[in-house]
C-alpha cells in the first residue's frame, strides 16, 4: 500500500514551490503533520506483551482529522452515536450543492460559506417540515459537509440524512410519511434564496452571473444505516483511502475512484504535486465541525429518542452490527495482546531498542 506520508516526504519541496501562493496556514499544518504519520519521523510508543514481556516500539499515528491513515476509531464512534438515534421512519438523503460559479468565493471565504451552507440547508429543511401537510412539526437531521467530488476536485456540498418524520410538541404527536419527502426543485429554490441573502449580508462579492437553477438531490435511503456508513467513511479520514492510491512513479500518482453514474471504478493520473493539492485543498478551517445534528436528532434530545424507541419497539443496538471491532495490538512472538507502557518517545532516543521494520506493528490505532 502506498502511504500518503511517503508521497509528501518525496514531493514536499516541489509541491511547496508550485503551490505556495495557494496555501493557507491550515494546509501547511496538515502537510507537516501528515508527513510524520507512522514512519521514521514519528514519535514512538513502547508496547509490552502481556504474556512473554516482549517489548517493541510502535510509531504514533499523526491523529490529524484529514489523514487517511488515522481517526478510524473516531469515525466508528461517530457512526455508533448516529445509529443509536434511529427512529421509526423512512430516511432520505438530501444533498445541497453549491453551483460552480460560487466555488471560488467559497474557497476564499471557507468558514463563512461552509457555515452558511449548513445553516441555510437546515433552515430550508425545517421550514418544509413545518409547512408539510402530513408532517406539520419539528424536523430532525444529520448534516455532513463534503468539499470534494469523487475525482477529488473542489465541489462543496452538504449531505443531510433526514427521517421523514416530525415531532409536534404542542399536541405530543409523532408524524411520519413514506415514499416521498419534498420536491427537489422547491428545495433548491428556497435554498438558493437563503444562501444568496446570507452571503450578501456577510458582505461577500458574488459573481455577476449566478445560475437560477441550483441542484438539490433527495432520495430514499430506507432505514438510513447505509447512508450514515457512507458519510462516516470520510468524516475524519480525509478524502481518499490509501488503498485507492494505486501507483506513484516517475513523478505521477494514479488513484482510483468509483464513478457515481456508472458505479464502476475509474482511474485518474496526475502529477504528484497536483495530487497533494487535490488532497490538501479539502483541509477544513481550524475548529470547523464537518458533521452536525439538528432538531430532534440533536444530542440534547436523547430522552425523546429513547422514548420513541421504547414506544415503537426499536432496539437502538440492532444497527450497531455495521461497526467493526477496533483491532488489538498483538505480539509478533506469541500473538498475545500488547499493552502500551510509554508514549511520545522521540524517534531517535535509545536507538538500540528501536525495532526493525518487521517489528513495527500497525494492527492497533493509537
Amino acid at each position: 500500500m502506498i502511504r500518503l506520508s511517503d508521497i509528501i516526504e518525496s514531493f514536499e519541496d516541489d509541491f511547496l514551490a508550485q503551490y505556495e501562493g495557494h496555501l493557507l496556514p491550515s494546509h501547511l499544518k496538515a502537510l507537516e503533520t501528515m508527513k510524520r504519520c507512522r514512519n521514521s519521523l514519528s514519535l514512538q510508543m513502547q508496547a509490552q506483551c502481556s504474556e512473554c514481556d516482549r517489548q517493541i516500539r510502535v510509531p504514533h499515528s499523526c491523529g490529524h482529522r484529514h489523514c487517511p491513515h488515522c481517526q478510524h476509531h473516531e469515525s466508528e464512534q461517530w457512526l455508533q452515536r448516529q445509529l443509536k438515534k434511529q427512529v421509526p421512519a423512512e430516511y432520505f438523503l438530501v444533498t445541497f450543492t453549491l453551483p460552480a460559479e460560487l466555488r471560488s468565493v467559497a474557497f476564499r471565504h471557507q468558514k463563512g460559506v461552509y457555515q452558511a451552507m449548513i445553516q441555510c440547508g437546515w433552515e430550508t429543511l425545517r421550514t418544509f417540515t413545518q409547512n408539510d401537510s402530513r408532517l406539520k412539526g419539528s424536523a430532525g437531521a444529520v448534516s455532513v459537509l463534503h468539499t470534494h467530488s469523487r475525482r477529488l476536485d473542489y465541489h462543496p456540498h452538504v449531505h443531510w440524512v433526514v427521517p421523514a418524520a416530525a415531532v409536534d410538541a404542542e399536541k405530543q404527536h409523532w408524524r411520519t410519511k413514506q415514499g416521498y419527502l419534498f420536491n427537489q426543485e422547491a428545495l433548491a429554490k428556497v435554498f438558493r434564496a437563503k444562501m444568496l441573502d446570507t452571503l450578501v449580508r456577510k458582505g461577500l462579492t458574488l459573481p455577476t452571473h449566478c445560475p437560477q437553477q441550483w441542484v438539490v438531490d433527495c432520495k430514499s435511503v430506507g432505514s438510513g444505516e447505509k447512508a450514515l456508513v457512507y458519510l462516516g467513511r470520510y468524516l475524519y479520514r480525509g478524502v481518499i483511502r490509501e488503498q485507492d492510491i494505486l501507483a506513484c512513479e516517475n513523478g505521477q500518482v494514479t488513484f482510483r475512484y468509483r464513478n457515481a453514474q456508472s458505479d464502476q471504478w475509474e482511474r485518474r493520473t496526475v502529477s504528484a504535486t497536483q495530487f497533494l493539492w487535490l488532497v490538501l485543498q479539502h483541509v477544513l478551517p481550524k475548529g470547523f465541525r464537518r458533521a452536525r445534528n439538528f432538531g430532534f436528532l440533536h444530542p440534547n434530545s436523547k430522552r425523546l429518542i429513547g422514548l420513541l424507541q421504547y414506544l415503537t419497539g426499536i432496539d437502538p443496538n440492532r444497527a450497531l452490527a455495521w461497526l467493526k471491532v477496533r483491532p488489538k495490538l498483538t505480539c509478533p512472538c506469541c500473538g498475545a495482546q500488547m499493552i502500551i507502557v510509554r508514549t511520545r518517545i522521540p524517534p531517535r532516543s535509545i536507538p538500540s531498542l528501536l525495532p526493525q521494520s518487521s517489528e513495527i506493528m500497525t494492527g492497533g490505532v493509537m
